[in-house]
């Protein structure tokens, strides 16, 4: 996939991958993320430090990234280096040698990794979350694993998951910028052409996510007991599968409650009565699951009057609905924040990935503001009727064994 930009002089491109944690069996969580890792470490004709110096020296910026549903590969250079990151990014992604001696190393990195998580509030309450809403399932594991699952992790585990899971037909290659896309394919088809990785069939196919019911999270209350100076919750009810038509209303309904400076939340927490420094909300979609939940962090002895506020706005919103106002002022902020986010070559080229990966359709910008038009006050208070009526999740991290009161 190629999206052509006029006027700049950079490319960005992504190599991204259809497996993520939730695809991953118990005795191999954290294995995806663990193989992300392993791939920076050397090809049969690259060391890690070629891989690091050849992009280096040209001024690029080369990253990656696991979700629970993909992973990606990703580099920003200049339009002329392109071929370098297109062969950079092939070598890696066919030919890596996933060595012992590369595994442990990045053994001891992903766990020294685990513990700086550790010690952040908002990733111990967002895993909590997760694992209260889906339980052991996939979905309900930390993307990165655990301490005891990468511990186990063999070598052996690493290369198999490897070569059975990047397959040609599971990877989508997408780049944006000052390009020619019969270029692109040219430079791809021979960068992925190592090793025959583009003529193996052998990789064994992923499970189709497609179809399947939609999995509704758990409800209840969890509480972890840590020595932070602030309470960390994340409180959230069942929300919409990635595909769900009514994202574009969910979008201007978060935007309401807890999308800005000018949202519900933000104001009555925050401006109001000063019970904290950081609330907002969010949406979080997958193929056939999804939450809507809002995230604050306070001191311990607000951590009652936080929960009655937001739960009451909670509330008010799935009586009441929102106001004509705040439909114009949300449509405002998505329409103009995804133009502004799509003004650089990073962004377009993650929208054209994603659109081909998970969504099967690549609407252009005019439709997709388009669509975000014609959400109506119906719509949203319809939506918001239907989210924030359901039983709620609750996650807690904080100084205590239980919530006060």
């Amino acid at each position: 996939m190629t999206e052509a930009m006029p006027g700049v002089r950079s490319a960005s491109i992504g190599v991204w991958v259809g497996v993520g944690s939730r695809d991953e069996s118990p005795s191999l969580s954290g294995a995806s993320h663990f193989l992300e890792h392993v791939l920076f470490r050397g090809t049969p004709t690259r060391t890690a430090l070629d891989i690091s110096v050849e992009l280096d020296e040209v001024g690029g910026e080369f990253n990656a990234f696991t979700a629970k549903e993909y992973t990606c590969f990703h580099a920003r250079v200049l339009d002329e280096d392109l071929p370098l990151a297109v062969d950079v990014l092939g070598d890696m992604l066919t030919s890596s040698t996933v060595t012992a001696e590369d595994v442990e190393a990045e053994r001891e990195v992903i766990l020294d990794e685990i513990a700086m998580h550790d010690d952040d509030p908002d990733d111990v309450v967002g895993n909590l979350y997760s694992e209260k809403a889906w339980g052991t399932s996939p979905l309900g594991r930390p993307i990165a694993g655990t301490v005891d699952s990468i511990r186990s992790l063999t070598r052996a585990q690493i290369v198999r998951y490897y070569r059975s899971r990047y397959s040609p037909e599971n990877m989508v290659v997408a780049v944006a910028g000052n390009v020619d896309h019969t270029t692109v394919v040219r430079q791809v088809r021979t960068a992925f052409s190592r090793a025959g990785f583009l003529a193996d069939r052998s990789a064994r196919p992923l499970p189709v996510r497609r179809g399947h019911r939609a999995r509704r999270t758990t409800t209840g209350d969890v509480v972890m007991s840590r020595p932070f100076e602030q309470v960390n919750l994340v409180l959230g009810v069942n929300g919409l599968v990635r595909t769900d038509e009514r994202r574009y209303a969910l979008g201007v309904l978060n935007a309401a409650l807890g999308g800005g400076t000018s949202s519900r939340l933000f104001q009555e927490v925050r401006e109001a009565r000063g019970l904290a420094y950081s609330v907002y909300s969010y949406a979080s979609h997958y193929t056939d699951a999804g939450t809507v939940a809002v995230a604050v962090g306070c001191l311990p002895s607000k951590v009652t009057d936080v929960l009655a506020v937001v739960r009451g706005e909670l509330g008010r919103l799935a009586d009441g609905g929102i106001s004509e106002v705040e439909l114009q002022r949300g449509k405002g902020q998505l329409r103009g924040g995804l133009v502004l986010a799509l003004e650089d070559s990073g962004s377009r080229m993650s929208r054209i990935a994603k659109a081909e990966l998970l969504y099967d359709e690549l609407p252009s910008i005019d439709e997709v503001l388009r669509r975000v038009q014609d959400v109506t006050l119906d719509d949203v208070n319809a939506l918001a009727r239907g989210l924030f009526r359901q039983q709620q999740t609750l996650a807690v991290v904080g100084p205590f064994d239980a919530l006060p009161g």
